[in-house]
């Protein structure tokens, strides 16, 4: 099953561009809010399962937002793929690297995000978002919290992250509009293999990262199991996955991203985002 935000509400995609209100179609029984739907992700599956089909109505896909808008957490992990710890010049680390984004970077999944001075990257990811309850998970357990999978952008200021006696990478992360998520959240027994998915990154049509999340050094189970661990993962977080290779910083010479340019992210068998940026 597919689920989008629209107009700040949920709503089951049941074809592309045609959507159903759970609320609406449950007659309240369902909350509105994304959010707290998390919360209630079992009642979510089991109503959308049993089909409301005739209530759906069509709108277009670029009305979709952000379908994880207001997480309580957001995590983020660091050089999970090791062809992209190498081009950063790091050690394939030996337990995922976390650090996080602050909930006002958050963004939908298409528009215009702005481009602050500095040198800004581009990082495409797959996101997990947690629809259980999660603590001390092991990692055979892991996907049952799992409410689905989205398209994420890991938007990055590389001076600012590498700035101070110790590296910020939770601040030159979070400007506005560097967590673009969407368009949708797919559940994960829709996909073939939901440890093999391609991603991939153009910037102005030309492919600029692509790779598979079979490569990831800590796949999404891990993740949980080892983030689970220390702190309890709560209904609505998000888990930015990590990014594969290609990034500017890694190119010669390095790579930023400009006003003007246009920047597709996607996940195939999960969405596609476009963005177009903007001067600051």
């Amino acid at each position: 099953m597919r689920f989008a935000t629209i107009s700040g509400r949920l709503h089951q995609v049941i074809a592309p561009g045609r959507v159903l209100d759970l609320n609406t179609a449950s007659g309240g029984r369902l909350p509105a809010d994304p959010q707290q739907a998390y919360e209630r992700w079992d009642e979510v599956l089991e109503f959308a399962a049993a089909g409301g089909v005739s209530d759906a109505r069509e709108v277009p896909e670029e009305s979709y937002e952000n379908p994880v808008p207001a997480p309580r957490q957001i995590f983020a992990i660091g050089l999970n793929y090791a062809e992209h710890a190498a081009e950063s010049h790091f050690a394939v680390p030996e337990i995922p690297t976390v650090f996080t984004k602050f909930v006002t970077s958050l963004a939908g999944p298409f528009g215009t995000i702005p481009v602050p001075p500095g040198e800004v990257d581009w990082e495409v990811e797959l996101v997990a978002i947690i629809g259980r309850h999660a603590h001390r998970v092991p990692a055979e357990d892991a996907w049952s919290h799992v409410a689905g999978l989205s398209v994420g952008q890991d938007i990055s200021e590389r001076v600012l992250q590498r700035s101070g006696p110790a590296p910020q990478f939770s601040l030159g992360k979070s400007h506005p509009g560097f967590g673009p998520i969407g368009p949708v959240v797919v559940t994960p027994d829709e996909l073939p293999d939901r440890d093999d998915l391609e991603l991939g990154c153009l910037i102005n049509g030309e492919q600029v990262q692509k790779g598979h999340t079979r490569d990831m050094v800590f796949p999404v189970s891990e993740l949980i199991a080892q983030l689970s661990a220390v702190t309890p993962l709560l209904p609505g977080d998000v888990i930015f996955t990590g990014t594969p290779s290609g990034v500017g910083l890694g190119r010669t010479p390095p790579r930023w991203l400009k006003p003007g340019d246009e920047l597709v992210s996607y996940v195939r068998g999960v969405g596609e985002m476009r963005h177009q940026l903007v001067a600051a």
